[in-house]
């Protein structure tokens, strides 16, 4: 006779499986494999991760919670679109953000910290050589976490890990430009020089200068693409 778990094992074991899905569902999202605006599917998820569809309808909601997906009654469940007037909101409180941490890593980065994330600027001057913007892309993103988490406030940590994933819905297609690569690789060698002066106005100048000048781009983009876009309306009559 097979054992009934206990209900308490029973929900973990579910509590875990879902955890896994979301995690899996959240990573494909954040690599660009299912488009902003995209239509996920319950069932083929479900099967193509080999669960049944209940971890998969619960990972939609913590992905909903975490502001990845949107749901939408009686039409389903969509990889979320951010528009620009919310990125524009989110590099305002991110450029805050990174400010701090600058000052706070300026005046208390260890030494293996900071020979860490020089070793990862390194690492992305040889994704920009190779044109590698899918690599340079991941490089980036784990550049300013583990700064973040170097920090060691974790409450600070998970906010930021939240809007930083918000805004890599966004900032994906503004990263593949290999032109821009050589100026964000240039502002992050600025950023670690300024942490190991140990002058702290210096590394959050530097910190905050390095948002703000990616919210710019960020608005120079768009409006490149507006007038594209109005271009071809006006070629198409």
């Amino acid at each position: 006779m097979t054992a009934v778990p206990h209900p308490t094992i029973a929900l973990l074991q579910s509590s875990s499986l879902t955890s896994v899905v979301q995690q899996e569902i959240e990573r494909a999202i954040l690599a660009g494999e299912y488009a902003p605006g995209s239509k996920l599917n319950e069932a083929v998820l479900a099967e193509k991760l080999g669960v049944s569809r209940g971890p998969v309808r619960e990972a939609f909601r913590m992905l909903d919670e975490a502001g990845l997906v949107r749901t939408e009654k009686n039409r389903g469940v969509f990889v979320r679109d951010i528009p620009v007037s919310e990125a524009l909101e989110i590099f305002d409180l991110r450029a805050a953000m990174d400010e701090w941490v600058g000052k706070r890593l300026a005046t208390s980065i260890a030494d293996a910290d900071l020979k860490e994330i020089k070793a990862m600027v390194a690492d992305m001057d040889k994704a920009v050589k190779a044109q590698d913007a899918r690599q340079y892309h991941v490089l980036n993103l784990k550049f300013h976490d583990r700064m973040v988490e170097m920090t060691g406030n974790r409450k600070f940590t998970d906010i930021y890990r939240k809007l930083i994933k918000e805004l890599s819905l966004f900032r994906r297609q503004n990263l593949a430009d290999s032109a821009l690569m050589r100026t964000f690789l240039n502002e992050h060698k600025r950023i670690v020089k300024a942490i190991g002066s140990g002058n702290a106005q210096v590394a959050a100048n530097a910190m905050y200068d390095h948002v703000m000048q990616s919210r710019q781009r960020t608005i120079d983009n768009d409006l490149r693409q507006q007038a594209q876009a109005k271009a071809a309306g006006t070629e198409a009559h």
